[in-house]
């Protein structure tokens, strides 16, 4: 990791693949990852880990399933959102956006639980930046 600050800009312009986060730095034993994102994402669960979701640019839904039933939450850039741990759920971004996740170190992309895994989902622990 850098001991130099990051410009969330340039890290993300340094990639193009979608669905493939990028590990920026490390806090304690937590990834701080980018991603950027365009399409749907599948349906999955981190069993042991809530996951956070900061949109820097675009919009971002998550469709959720939990006891309740299922529900979306939109999120525009500069918002936040945790989805807590165990909770089915499917990002998506119909016109793209990029995102930054905070989640223990060697976290799934697709979770512990998940649906099939297309092509285009790259299903990683989040690869170096640069």
């Amino acid at each position: 990791m850098s001991d130099e600050p990051i410009e969330l800009r340039d890290a993300l312009a340094s990639f193009t693949a979608l669905w493939s986060p990028r590990v920026v730095t490390r806090v304690n034993d937590y990834d701080v990852r980018i991603a950027k994102v365009e399409g749907d994402h599948v349906w999955h669960a981190h069993d042991d880990t809530d996951e956070f979701f900061l949109v820097i640019d675009g919009e971002l839904s998550i469709a959720l399933r939990d006891s309740g039933g299922e529900r979306t939450v939109e999120l525009p850039a500069g918002s936040v959102f945790v989805v807590p741990r165990g909770t089915e759920h499917r990002p998506s971004s119909p016109t793209g956006a990029s995102i930054l996740m905070f989640e223990p170190a060697g976290t799934l992309s697709v979770g512990d639980r998940h649906e099939a895994v297309p092509s285009h989902i790259d299903a990683t622990t989040g690869h170096a930046l640069g």
